[in-house]
């Protein structure tokens, strides 16, 4: 039996706590809050809260609907670690 090698994977993303692309994201769909507001039928976004620096980024939408009743959807980024 000889000797078997080991599978190395060499990630050349280093920081992933978070990761430079996680927060690019989260940047990017807060910058898009008008025009989310636009797409949405019935509900209207009445704050964004961006949480960029936690582990994980979050966005988190805050929205009222029709009958004024408040509806949160928290989006939060992962990004998974490089495949090669």
């Amino acid at each position: 039996m000889g000797i078997r090698p080991y599978n190395v994977v060499i990630m050349k993303t280093i920081n992933y706590n978070p990761s430079p692309l996680e927060v690019n994201i989260a940047e990017a769909l807060k910058g898009l809050e008008k025009t989310i507001d636009k797409e949405l039928s019935g509900f209207e976004i009445i704050k964004v809260e961006n949480k960029i620096n936690e582990d994980n980024p979050m966005v988190k939408f805050y929205f009222l609907d029709n009958d004024g009743d408040p509806h949160e959807v928290v989006l939060k980024i992962i990004q998974l670690p490089d495949k090669f």
